[in-house]
Order: C-alpha cells, then sequence, then structure tokens
C-alpha cells in the first residue's frame, strides 16, 4: 500500500486517482518510469529542480502533499469500480478534514466525478470547496494519458501554479 505524504496546513494536496503497480511497488509516488508528474511539477515552477520518486517525501519540504483517491494499487485507473470511489469517500473526506490543506487538486477528472457526484467537470477551479479546500481539476500525468503532451500538462500546472502564489 502507498503510503499518504501529507502534513497539516499544506498549501496543496495533489490528490492521484490511485496508485499505479510499480509505485504500490516501490513505495513512491509516481514511480513509473512513463509517469510525468515529477518532470511537470518542476517545470511548472513548483520545486527549484526535479524531485527522483525515490525522494517524494521531500516535497513536504515545499509545502505540498500527496494522496491518492483510491488505495488499491492497478496498472491502469479505469479498472477501479465506481464501488471503490464510493467505499473510499468518506475516509478522504476525513484526511482533508484533518489535514486542512488550502488546495486538494485532483489528478484527472475520475475522482473528483465520483467524489463530487456531478457528472460534467471543467478543467481547472471548480465552484465548489471540498472539506473546506479549494478545488482544482488538472489532467492526469500518467503516461497513457496522451491526450496532453508533456508542454500541455506544464502549461496546465503552470497556471496553477502562478494562481496560488501570492
Amino acid at each position: 500500500m502507498l503510503k499518504d505524504i501529507i502534513a497539516k496546513d499544506l498549501t496543496v494536496i495533489f490528490c492521484g486517482i490511485n496508485p499505479g503497480l510499480k509505485s504500490a511497488e516501490d513505495g513512491h509516488h509516481f514511480s513509473g518510469r512513463s509517469n510525468r508528474f515529477w518532470k511537470v511539477l518542476h517545470k511548472a515552477g513548483f520545486t527549484p529542480y526535479q524531485i527522483e520518486a525515490e525522494d517524494d517525501r521531500s516535497i513536504l519540504d515545499f509545502g505540498y502533499g500527496l494522496t491518492t483517491a483510491v488505495a488499491r494499487a492497478t496498472s491502469r485507473a479505469d479498472e477501479l469500480s465506481k464501488d471503490e470511489f464510493d467505499s473510499s469517500l468518506e475516509s478522504f473526506k476525513t484526511k482533508i478534514t484533518e489535514f486542512k490543506p488550502e488546495y486538494i487538486v485532483f489528478l484527472g477528472k475520475a475522482a473528483y466525478k465520483a467524489f463530487s457526484a456531478k457528472k460534467e467537470i471543467p478543467w481547472g477551479v471548480q465552484p465548489d470547496d471540498f472539506c473546506g479546500s479549494k478545488v482544482w481539476v488538472l489532467p492526469n500525468t500518467s503516461g497513457l494519458n496522451r491526450g496532453f503532451s508533456l508542454d500541455n500538462l506544464v502549461e496546465s500546472y503552470g497556471a496553477f501554479y502562478k494562481k496560488i502564489q501570492k
């Protein structure tokens, strides 16, 4: 099982849909070779250097954390059932309420759709808070997500980064 990397009052908790098999095996978030999360985070301005997956805990040093909506690891997020999202919702709400991030960023639309029960979700900022945190939905950085190039991802994440700068 992949452990959350979170602390109270972070600026952002990034929420993946669920762990990939490699991440669950390694015990490190976004450790799959084709996942672009760490590269995108750096290129978008969140970190001054590219964090390596094995150093994922260092993300806390920048005021960010990592979690997943569903704990079960799969090779593809579309292997998850509606029941798995439904079963995860209450514990996820408890976690966000306890840790109180300023923003919760869902990586991809699937988890936020399931948790909000909304049929249509736009990219970017959402009109409703989630357990007191502002919500953004950004494209998933999985290498399986071919709908977004590296440049598209960096642009999307960079726009969010600019919004949260105080």
